[in-house]
């Protein structure tokens, strides 16, 4: 039985969540689409638009390969988590390829149905014991230890007006993030449910 929120009784984001990410200082929500880079690594390109609506901007929460995430658990201050792009199944990931505009670290959308490498995955950075829904926090990818960042950089076509979303090492109010909407999965009373594989939602 899945348990899920659409509203603000749930103060917290839980593992099997499919959120929308806000960078604060930008006013851009994370997104990706089926456009590869066409310089860096080639694949599949991870951006901030301002558009609200757009269901490309939509991304699972996820344990990773090394600790399971049951659905419905809050997710800790300090937890590794994968972030699954719900519309191509790629991970949020990132390398040292350099990234188009700034040339700072890319990121990118890399795997397939959920599963990738190593270079998914994300640490949560936060000010207490649990990731608010209310709260700013960072993602340092855990490899590079570079945070989730928007500068500012406008894509040309064919993703005119996007903004490019990339690591940086220096910390920054560019690298602050909120959750925004979604789908927020309560806490099971029937028992933990292993959520390591990646959640199909129609939207």
């Amino acid at each position: 039985m899945c348990n899920f929120s659409l509203g603000s009784e749930i103060s917290f984001v839980t593992c099997g969540s499919v959120v929308k990410l806000l960078n604060v200082k930008h006013n851009v929500r994370l997104h990706s689409h089926d456009v590869r880079y066409g310089s860096g690594s080639g694949q599949q390109s991870v951006t901030g638009v301002t558009t609200v609506e757009d269901s490309n901007s939509y991304w699972s929460v996820r344990g990773t390969n090394g600790a399971l995430c049951h659905r419905g658990t809050p997710v800790k201050c300090g937890q590794n988590i994968r972030l699954t792009h719900v519309n191509t199944g790629r991970n949020l990931h990132s390398h040292y390829f350099a990234s188009p505009l700034s040339s700072n670290q890319e990121v990118s959308a890399f795997g397939e149905d959920g599963e990738g490498d190593h270079l998914d995955e994300w640490t949560v950075l936060c000010g207490g014991s649990l990731w608010q829904r209310d709260e700013s926090v960072r993602f340092r990818h855990t490899a590079t230890d570079a945070l989730l960042s928007v500068t500012g950089e406008q894509y040309g076509r064919p993703i005119h007006g996007q903004r490019e979303v990339h690591a940086m090492t220096s910390t920054s109010q560019h690298s602050y993030w909120k959750a925004m909407e979604g789908i927020f999965m309560k806490p099971s009373e029937t028992g933990p449910r292993d959520f390591s594989s990646p959640l199909h939602t129609e939207f």
